[in-house]
């Protein structure tokens, strides 16, 4: 029997959710993701200290917001470079996310993003700008496909950020299954099967909403907790799985069976277009999806003011 990680390839595109190149060549997924908490992270591993000594040297302490601001993004786009020559699809790369709530300010990074891409001879078709699935991020988004800018809009938590995401014509999302399943566990409610897991739960939803109604935005289910959960969203459009889950699927020499399909989609929900005022009612009346994202927008915020701080001190 081949792995768990060979048998679930067959079913959906299998992306590494790291920057550790390493780990990347190892487990050879078709795309890449990024974030600051794993640019973060990869700021320390030995093959990066040269990009970081480099990027270093072009500031002191009077450098001001913005130029941290910049530094950071060419060393986003630098490792994002590297991944690129590794992976024979595309790397995700993430808007700042001081910007969450300021779409035009958003629109101009992911610009300058795809700029720098172009300067190291990385087309935009082989880049995709993440996002948080706020309005303004998801209003952002809607501009920047239009201008062949594809995107992906994370931060994916209420089904509302997901509806409002597909009639914006975005390329993919990435909705969390791992942080939904935290929230509930914190509050005493019990997921240890996966059928009853509200993380798996939603990424289901979503994914029978979308085939059922006709949207070409891809399902990428996020941040997974356990090998359980990804189990149960084999045949997802795609998975972005962490290097650790990596390594346990491709141990598992158990098998694996396809959970989705889009021709057996059947959403129960009716197709609905909403407005501004619809969007931010739905996810208030969703106390864990305006946690989660509230949360993880503070979270990226923080990451990125570290991952500048260790900037200013090399």
């Amino acid at each position: 029997m081949t792995s768990k990680l060979d048998q679930l390839r067959n079913y959906s595109d299998v992306v590494a959710d790291t920057g550790d190149i390493e780990a990347i060549k190892r487990f050879q997924p078709l795309d890449a993701t990024t974030n600051p908490s794993l640019l973060l992270k990869a700021a320390s591993v030995p093959g990066y200290q040269s990009l970081i000594d480099q990027y270093a040297g072009e500031l002191n302490h009077s450098s001001t917001e913005a130029d941290l601001r910049r530094t950071a993004n060419r060393l986003a786009v630098a490792i994002g470079s590297e991944i690129s020559a590794i992976v024979p699809g595309r790397v995700s790369t993430e808007i700042d996310a001081h910007l969450s709530f300021d779409s035009e300010a958003t629109v101009n990074q992911a610009k300058e993003i795809i700029e720098l891409y172009s300067a190291r001879g990385i087309s935009a078709d082989r880049i995709l700008i993440k996002i948080a699935s706020t309005w303004e991020g998801i209003r952002a988004a809607e501009q920047l496909e239009k201008h062949g800018i594809n995107c992906n809009l994370t931060l994916l938590f209420g089904f509302g950020q997901a509806q409002a995401c597909a009639d914006a014509g975005v390329t993919l999302i990435s909705p969390f299954v791992g942080r939904i399943y935290d929230w509930y566990k914190q509050r005493g409610e019990a997921q240890t099967d996966p059928e009853q897991d509200y993380g798996v739960a939603s990424v289901r939803r979503i994914y029978r909403y979308y085939k059922t109604h006709g949207y070409n935005t891809v399902v990428m289910g996020a941040s997974f907790r356990n090998t359980g959960q990804i189990d149960a969203l084999a045949g997802c459009d795609r998975l972005t799985i962490s290097p650790a889950l990596l390594e346990e699927l491709s141990s598992d020499s158990g098998e694996l069976s396809r959970r989705l399909r889009p021709d057996d989609a059947a959403s129960d929900d009716a197709k609905s277009t909403l407005d501004e005022s619809q969007f931010r009612f739905a996810l208030n009346e969703d106390a864990m999806a305006t946690e989660k994202l509230a949360e993880g927008i503070r979270l990226f915020a923080a990451d990125q003011r570290k991952l500048q701080q260790l900037l200013i001190e090399r």
